[in-house]
């Protein structure tokens, strides 16, 4: 995934998803990192994701100090029914 390029990708690491946005990286759900190789391989990829998020976020020299909450869907009536 290449954070912040698109609002397209999404990616799942355990029963954790990671979805892309332009102006945020949204993470939801759980992921055990087990004792085991499973756990290493999950916690790997989680780790890789972070410092791919980390170092797109450390190189912009334009970074805001913070970004507008997301706005709460509209509900219109349906102008079919």
């Amino acid at each position: 995934m290449r954070p912040y390029q698109n609002e397209a990708e999404a990616v799942e690491i355990g029963d954790l998803k990671i979805e892309n946005r332009l102006d945020r990286i949204t993470v939801y759900g759980r992921v055990d990192l087990t004792r085991d190789k499973a756990g290493l391989e999950n916690a790997r990829a989680l780790k890789q994701l972070l410092d791919d998020v980390v170092r797109v976020l450390e190189g912009d020299p334009t970074l805001p100090e913070h970004v507008a909450a997301p706005k709460a869907p509209v509900m219109k009536r349906n102008p079919f029914a």
